[in-house]
């Protein structure tokens, strides 16, 4: 069987030219997030959801066409998240995309982290032909 993955990493106040946000150059002395500013692993796993849903609904696997898809999706959800103005969270989206064909997977992530503040989300679509695992990690930037 042949995966394709696809990782996009940005901030989440990153502006439209791709620059950052000065918020996030001066020093604030801020070391948690205000409870309403927390990473929200439902609201972040609803999105991805949302994205998947839009994206490969009555889509067939294509090994061709799946890092593309890859892509598109990892960006989408991107930029979703971002949406969501959970300010000073640096954003990771992680897709994985491969072929139905009735087997399991195992995908596993090790990651250097402070439990209070970081956190992730993922989402999983299936259909006849395709299955689609996509995470989001946000991770506080001090």
């Amino acid at each position: 069987n042949e995966y394709k993955s696809y990782l996009s990493m940005a901030p989440a106040a990153e502006g439209t030219d791709g620059s950052v946000s000065a918020d996030h150059g001066e020093n604030s002395y801020i070391i948690r997030p205000n409870f309403k500013d927390k990473f929200r692993p439902a609201v972040v796993s609803n999105a991805i959801h949302e994205v998947l849903e839009e994206h490969l609904k009555n889509k067939a696997y294509d090994a061709e066409e799946s890092a593309g898809w890859c892509k598109t999706i990892t960006e989408a959800v991107k930029e979703k998240v971002k949406s969501l103005e959970m300010d000073r969270y640096k954003i990771a989206v992680n897709v994985l995309i491969g072929e139905q064909r009735g087997q399991g997977i195992k995908v596993g992530c090790r990651c250097f982290w402070d439990s209070d503040t970081d956190n992730y989300a993922q989402d999983v679509y299936m259909n006849d032909s395709l299955f689609c695992l996509a995470t989001v990690f946000g991770v506080f930037f001090y």
